[in-house]
């Protein structure tokens, strides 16, 4: 089993923001409406006076501002599949598993389009707010055996230093930079 990070590492960027800005597209108020709750997130989090799943939480206020469903959604990634990158669509494989820190409501559509298996954060569409711990570092080893017990990671891909507890216990870890690809171990 192979298993990926998802923003800057199979896909050209970062998810949520994204999908933020394609969001203020649809519906400019939501900057305005959102905003102020937002910067205090990245100050309260700067002065490290809140957690990283707060500050998250404060960025991701501006979904009660528009409906997401499963249209909006789509439409989304009819925009932006075309940022997966070539080099996982060559070696995708269905028992390829994602695991992410962006939200599951947000990644879900485009890993039921890739027929691969999702571990994400769970954060609720309607209100930002987190309603599991964010998917990130030791978290993502845990929601990985939590999900497949017993399942050894065969590869596993990622940008980000974050993710070296999922490198530890896989067989092979690779680190990415943009379309270069060079193994940690």
């Amino acid at each position: 089993m192979n298993v990926y990070d998802f923003d800057r590492t199979i896909y050209d960027g970062d998810s949520s923001i994204d999908f933020y800005l394609y969001c203020i597209q649809k519906k400019p108020s939501i900057f305005f409406k959102s905003i102020i709750i937002q910067l205090s997130g990245i100050i309260l989090y700067a002065f490290r006076r809140i957690s990283k799943e707060r500050y998250k939480e404060k960025y991701f206020s501006f979904l009660k501002y528009i409906s997401v469903d499963d249209e909006l959604l789509n439409r989304f990634w009819n925009e932006k599949s075309n940022r997966i990158k070539q080099w996982y669509l060559a070696q995708k494989q269905n028992r390829d598993v994602i695991i992410s820190a962006s939200p599951e409501f947000l990644l879900k559509p485009i890993c039921k389009r890739l027929d691969v298996s999702l571990i994400a954060s769970r954060v609720d569409s309607s209100t930002g707010i987190f309603t599991g711990k964010n998917c990130h570092g030791q978290e993502k080893v845990r929601r990985f055996r939590e999900k497949f017990p017993g399942e050894k990671i065969d590869e596993f891909y990622t940008d980000s230093k974050v993710d070296y507890p999922l490198a530890e216990i896989s067989t092979s870890a690779f680190l990415v930079n943009r379309q270069k690809i060079r193994k940690l171990q």
